[in-house]
């Protein structure tokens, strides 16, 4: 093998509810054939237009609880009463062949990645203003008003956590915010810590003897 072959980076993405996140990372992965997003399980109901497999993995609380149990899941998180988790097996299998792997999850789940893999890139994405955030639900139009004010409430307790990560963009207008998106991941990408992890033989290699 190589020396210059490495395995991929982990991108852990978070966001209250409504704040753009996931049309951020898909515009992420249009663009970089060298990304790809972990689809987490879920407990909760398909929404209008969602699909199995492509959205999330859905599955029946009985069955989540079990894949629990056995140590499937990388991180585990319940929001707004439903359990979501990615895939251990996945994500590994994902990073083993160079790619890097966006995980989309709260901040719970966030913490839980972190302290397995502490050289991870932490990018929060933040809304310009709560009023901006309630607007961008209501135009969703998959959610009722007590529904709305449920995840407005959350999003505030949400926001208090995003000084957790490493890299905070403000989502006000999503050309710019894409652009600082794809910007950290590609320094962060390059710092030493991030590379020890991928370049760990190359680095060995050029220090022998």
């Amino acid at each position: 093998m190589s020396k210059l072959s490495s395995k991929g980076e982990l991108i852990i993405v978070s966001a209250p509810s409504g704040a753009g996140k996931t049309s951020l990372v898909d515009a992420l992965i249009s663009e970089n054939d060298r990304l790809c997003v972990s689809v987490s399980h879920t407990t909760r109901p398909k929404r209008p237009n969602e699909m199995d497999g492509i959205n999330y993995h859905f599955v029946e609380k009985a069955r989540f609880l079990s894949m629990l149990d056995d140590g499937d899941f990388l991180e585990s998180a319940e929001v707004y009463g439903h359990y979501y988790g990615t895939s251990k097996r996945w994500v590994n299998r994902q990073l083993d062949k160079g790619l890097s792997v966006i995980l989309e999850i709260d901040w719970q789940g966030a913490a839980q990645v972190k302290a397995l893999f502490p050289q991870s890139c932490y990018i929060f994405i933040v809304p310009p203003s709560l009023e901006s955030l309630s607007d961008r639900l209501r135009k969703r139009a998959q959610d009722d008003d007590a529904i709305i004010a449920m995840r407005m409430e959350e999003a505030r307790a949400v926001l208090q956590h995003a000084t957790d990560a490493e890299f905070l963009v403000v989502n006000e207008d999503f050309g710019t915010a894409l652009d600082e998106m794809g910007a950290i991941i590609k320094v962060r990408g390059l710092s030493v810590e991030a590379q020890q992890f991928r370049l760990g033989a190359l680095l060995a290699s050029l220090t022998e003897g």
